[in-house]
């Protein structure tokens, strides 16, 4: 495929993203996403004669005192969050059987949660990473910003190979003070994060997106396959019309998957699940709906 096809085919995802994924933050997501993440607090904004009912403790006594009537302190919420997507670009992002690749189940999800950010006044950044810091885009807000952030997500193309999710969540830490609700998109198959999840989940709200594809836990019976590692070049050839090396691979890869929700839950982190043979709204919808029940 020349330059000129690959532009018009990357043009035509841009589109489809943001129509499909617009679409969705209104109609399926914008009340979830607003009754789950609910701002920095209160902010106190005037004060009104006192009313039968109001709450005593907002009474503000050096103005009842002033002017003789009571009144009470009236505060509203601090909307505006910041939401910062920080996603998995090594080279294993670009295998896909089932339709699309990691890379283009990455770039709608994280479209989906930025339009649901700026749906509801929030600003949104970007950090691409491999085994390196690849591109950081500052939050903003506005339907423009967020097409920019796909459009990164779609075209850019990373220099490293590798992951190192510990390093990404050290940037995240330095490039921003205020806490943030972070989204870490990634297969998580490298190790080594655990005590910088821990931390940073601390300081922000870290919400795992594990993106996976079915070839990875269910090889086919069609002979001798050569699989290599899409980060580190290494090579194995396998009989996959053998039933206990099927067997086999299907049990590893459970048990690394189970690994790392062992992780996540230690480092008291929700992860959302999404697969490139599976619909993704329902397990975004999930994810909202547990937080929901989890912050009554």
């Amino acid at each position: 495929m020349s330059n000129d096809q690959q532009h018009v085919e990357l043009r035509k995802k841009l589109r489809h993203i943001e129509i499909a994924t617009s679409r969705l933050a209104t109609d399926q997501m914008a009340g979830q996403y607003r009754s789950v993440f609910k701002g920095r607090g209160m902010s106190f904004e005037e004060v009104r004669p006192y009313q039968d009912g109001d709450d005593i403790r907002l009474i503000d006594w050096n103005v009842s005192a002033r002017t003789g009537d009571l009144h009470v302190k009236l505060f509203v919420e601090e909307r505006e969050l910041t939401v910062f997507l920080l996603v998995d670009a090594s080279r294993s992002a670009r295998f896909g059987t089932r339709g699309m690749t990691r890379r283009e189940l990455q770039a709608e999800v994280s479209a989906l949660l930025a339009f649901s950010a700026i749906k509801n006044n929030d600003r949104v950044g970007l950090i691409i990473f491999t085994d390196r810091i690849e591109k950081f885009v500052p939050p903003a807000k506005g339907s423009r910003h967020v097409l920019r952030v796909i459009r990164e997500l779609l075209y850019f193309r990373p220099e490293g190979t590798g992951t190192d999710i510990e390093m990404a969540l050290g940037y995240l830490n330095r490039v921003t003070r205020r806490r943030t609700v972070s989204f870490l998109v990634s297969d998580f198959r490298p190790s080594g994060y655990e005590k910088a999840l821990k931390l940073a989940n601390k300081r922000h709200d870290i919400i795992s997106v594990m993106i996976s594809d079915p070839r990875e836990s269910e090889l086919p019976a069609i002979g001798l396959i050569r699989l290599r590692d899409a980060e580190s070049g290494e090579e194995i050839l396998i009989d996959s019309r053998n039933e206990g090396v099927r067997g086999t691979f299907r049990e590893r890869n459970r048990e690394e998957e189970e690994d790392i929700l062992k992780i996540f839950r230690s480092a008291d982190v929700d992860c959302i699940q999404v697969s490139t043979d599976r619909p993704y709204v329902p397990a975004l919808m999930r994810f909202f709906h547990k937080r929901e029940r989890k912050i009554r």
